[in-house]
């Protein structure tokens, strides 16, 4: 796409994003919405009472995340990558790679473009 093509289609986005939100903001349910977490978190603020603390005190049994953030599965493994090999049509060379950190396929790649020779490789078993 091109970048006015871009543009053109960004400003139209933001148009019809800036006419959501002015449909939204007439909304009553919304603003009800919006005035009790006002008064909820000022409430909050009051007593020193997390979002936590409220919801442990409506729902005892819900149960909270205490694994941190971000915390990775230990029990997944990676899938183990499939062998490529690269035949160069103008020399004849051939190499064998499980990735892209190879010094003469990256040469070849920079030489006749990344497409080119992806069209080159053949899956192993």
């Amino acid at each position: 796409m091109s970048l006015i093509n871009e543009y053109r289609a960004t400003e139209e986005a933001i148009k019809e994003l800036q006419a959501r939100l002015a449909n939204l903001s007439q909304d009553d349910k919304l603003k009800k919405e919006l005035e009790f977490e006002g008064k909820l978190r000022t409430l909050m603020g009051e007593y020193s009472k997390s979002l936590r603390d409220v919801i442990a005190l409506l729902d005892p049994e819900a149960k909270l995340s205490k694994a941190p953030r971000g915390a990775a599965k230990t029990t997944s493994t990676k899938r183990a990558r499939k062998v490529k090999q690269y035949k160069n049509p103008h020399n004849g060379e051939v190499i064998e790679t499980k990735g892209g950190n190879h010094k003469t396929l990256k040469e070849w790649k920079a030489k006749w473009g990344g497409d080119v020779v992806e069209s080159w490789a053949t899956l192993l078993d």
